[in-house]
């Protein structure tokens, strides 16, 4: 069996005996070349318009955020709330006298945080 060194060197000289036969190409081979490149194009194209949608390894869970949101509203903001103080402290890092002062200088600055009627039925912060 030949060593790998003489393995390699006998396909390095074959390679740059060959080497002008290679570069060498005659505008039949440029054409099909051309052509074979513009198919695997047009096939990736293709595929590209049929999937209209991205591919996501997670599955998508309806988790009906906006009940979430009126029950948050509902546990923790309502004038008597179903958590006490220190669960509201524990959960938002703050008391709720705080919160409640910084929305409501926020709503007065700026209209951004105001709640308001949209045209598309969101809700607004309460």
């Amino acid at each position: 069996m030949a060593s790998p060194v003489s393995s390699i060197s006998s396909i390095s000289s074959m390679s740059s005996s060959s080497s002008s036969e290679w570069y060498s190409s005659s505008s039949e081979e440029d054409a099909i070349m051309h052509n074979m490149i513009m198919n695997a194009a047009q096939v990736f194209m293709a595929a590209d318009e049929g999937s209209s949608q991205r591919l996501t390894r997670r599955a998508k869970y309806n988790r009906d955020q906006e009940a979430g949101h009126d029950k948050l509203v509902a546990d923790y903001f309502a004038d008597e709330p179903v958590y006490p103080a220190d669960i509201f402290r524990r959960r938002f890092r703050m008391s709720r006298p705080l919160f409640l002062g910084i929305a409501g200088d926020m709503a007065q600055s700026d209209p951004f945080f105001t709640l308001r009627n949209d045209a598309r039925g969101a809700k607004g912060f309460q």
